[in-house]
């Protein structure tokens, strides 16, 4: 049994981003050379999250509607009575989760058909990171 560790680093411009990080995340298994194991990816704050769906940019803007339907940016959260101003995006972080396990089966990450991991931001504009560590053999 061995493991491999990477880490991705983000900084987006908006307050809110999905970012398809399916490449990356193949890229740190070649590297890693595991052919059996798992796959683990998770996002390193509390206001982003790691997920995994269609690569498809109605279902992305859907998702995104749902979050913050569900948990919508406002002023009036307790959270906020720390000086900070993303109670929404904790929340969200609930939601989508902040992390996924993947099978990995013959060097490959096992999905279906159209799944792909997406690196969610729902408290953008600073410096953030998303871990995958392998482990297998």
């Amino acid at each position: 049994m061995r493991s491999h560790t990477a880490y991705l680093t983000f900084n987006t411009e908006k307050r809110r981003g999905y970012i398809n990080i399916t490449g990356d995340v193949e890229k740190a298994l070649d590297e890693s050379g595991i052919r059996e194991g798992f796959a683990l990816v998770s996002a390193m704050h509390l206001t982003a999250g790691v997920y995994i769906n269609d690569n498809e940019s109605g279902l992305i803007q859907d998702i995104d509607e749902m979050l913050e339907r569900l948990a919508p940016y406002r002023k009036d959260y307790r959270h906020h009575r720390t000086g900070e101003d993303n109670g929404d995006a904790h929340l969200k972080n609930m939601l989508v989760g902040h992390q996924v396990l993947i099978p990995i089966t013959g060097g490959n990450l096992d999905f279906g058909p159209w799944q792909q991991v997406f690196y969610a931001e729902f408290d953008g504009r600073r410096k953030k990171r998303v871990v995958i560590k392998l482990i297998g053999d």
